[in-house]
């Protein structure tokens, strides 16, 4: 099981950011690239929660989105070709003095069969960097949604 914590600090409000987390409309592959528009299924949604299934590249999982506290949007595997067990993604939230949010992830990646496994290991060995580097286009990608035109 891989755990990967990262930071990411954003001109983006708490709430800026969570409403991208859970727009699941078309163009949310360009927030979010490892979640293809044509791969994206609503299940169900209300009030704070969703149950989306997203993917790409042959990965996908089933997720129970919670945003019910706009300071923390907890999102929980339900079913995956290759995540099991404690799989999900944690944002917490920090607003700064200087108006910046400094966002805080966590991922959780536990392999439900070899290829999760494997993946599972990479991400440990890479995960910080590769996850850094889309939560990094994803923050951009929200500011430039809310840029003042």
């Amino acid at each position: 099981m891989s755990t990967i914590r990262l930071q990411q600090q954003t001109t983006a409000t708490p709430e800026q950011f969570v409403a991208g987390l859970t727009d699941f409309g078309p163009g949310r592959q360009e927030l979010f690239p490892n979640s293809a528009d044509a791969d994206l299924v609503v299940h169900d949604r209300g009030e704070g929660f969703a149950d989306v299934t997203e993917g790409n590249g042959g990965v996908w999982e089933r997720l129970h989105y919670d945003w019910s506290d706009l300071g923390r949007v907890v999102l929980t595997t339900v079913e995956s070709n290759v995540w099991g067990g404690r799989s999900g993604h944690t944002y917490t939230f920090t607003r700064q003095a200087d108006g910046t949010t400094l966002v805080h992830a966590e991922v959780v990646r536990e392999g439900k069969n070899l290829k999760g496994r494997v993946l599972g290991f990479v991400l440990g060995l890479f995960g910080k960097q590769v996850l850094g580097g889309a939560l990094a286009k994803t923050a951009q990608a929200i500011e430039a949604r809310h840029a003042v035109r």
